[in-house]
């Protein structure tokens, strides 16, 4: 079936976020929508709309001019089997003890190795983006200093690779969190395949609003690969949620943006430990005081 895409972009989040709303009452209906900021600094928001039959014009230029935005830029997408392209271009990822792969890259586990098994229909974040797999190093690092964390979240968990990962790691219960209800779906289903039902709590919250996660609060260990604003927005609540001598991982962010989310967390009380860069991606380990 080809899709169409239909794009612009708004200045700020709120005003991006209401477009897309808007976005949601054309005819033809979209199927989805979705609005990711633009990481070059200038607070610009893409605003993407998707549908299954072509989209009206009118009803485009119409809405775009009512938000003040520029006009939609609308593609037709060709039929492409999305599960086979990734199985093609995905191969397992390495990051200290961790191998993260596929079911048909199962073969290359190394001895030793904690595997932790992604299918391609699910790949976002499984480590294959430089953001995870710098994430997955520190906490490499942290096991081979010989850090126990006993209580541990993973904000904004996508497949929840890391909560996974950290599971593997430690034997306590790891809790995992993310905003879309897909998201919690798709890791829900990772952590049946990787054997570790009733070791990761997947929960749908926006950050740590969520009776579970404010319940095993304070944390000795946070993961958090989002994005800029998003973290610097979290800076208080993760003061208060970390425990003292808590670390939190961070990722998700442009090395030119590092200085930026490191001195709002140096603000917030939580002192940068290690920066860690991966061609343009930045992770930053913090502790809490």
């Amino acid at each position: 079936m080809p899709t169409w895409t239909a794009l612009t972009h708004a200045k700020g989040r709120e005003a991006a976020e209401a477009l897309a709303e808007a976005g949601e009452d054309l005819t033809p209906e979209p199927v989805g929508s979705g609005v990711f900021e633009i990481e070059d600094g200038s607070d610009r928001w893409e605003v993407g709309l998707y549908f299954t039959e072509a989209p009206d014009d009118v009803g485009l230029a119409l809405l775009a001019a009512a938000w003040d935005a520029p006009p939609f830029a609308v593609s037709e997408l060709p039929e492409v089997d999305w599960v086979a392209h990734v199985r093609r271009e995905l191969s397992p990822v390495e990051a200290g003890r961790f191998f993260v792969h596929g079911g048909h890259d199962a073969d290359k586990v190394p001895e030793g190795a904690e595997a932790l098994l992604i299918e391609a229909a699910m790949a976002f974040g499984t480590g294959h983006h430089a953001t995870t797999k710098g994430c997955l190093l520190a906490l490499d690092r942290m096991i081979a200093e010989g850090a126990e964390p006993q209580r541990i979240v993973d904000i904004g968990c996508g497949t929840a690779v890391l909560a996974m990962a950290a599971a593997r790691s430690f034997p306590v219960i790891v809790l995992a969190g993310d905003i879309d209800p897909q998201a919690v779906d798709v890791a829900r289903a990772n952590v049946i395949a990787n054997g570790l039902d009733g070791r990761v709590e997947c929960v749908e919250a926006v950050g740590f609003d969520h009776p579970l996660i404010e319940s095993a609060a304070p944390f000795d260990l946070v993961f958090a690969n989002i994005l800029k604003q998003p973290l610097i927005d979290l800076v208080p609540d993760m003061a208060r949620q970390l425990a003292p001598g808590g670390r939190a991982i961070l990722s998700g962010i442009l090395v030119t943006q590092a200085e930026e989310v490191i001195a709002a967390y140096a603000a917030g009380g939580l002192a940068l430990e290690r920066r860690d860069d991966l061609g343009e991606w930045s992770t930053l380990v913090v502790r809490r005081g």
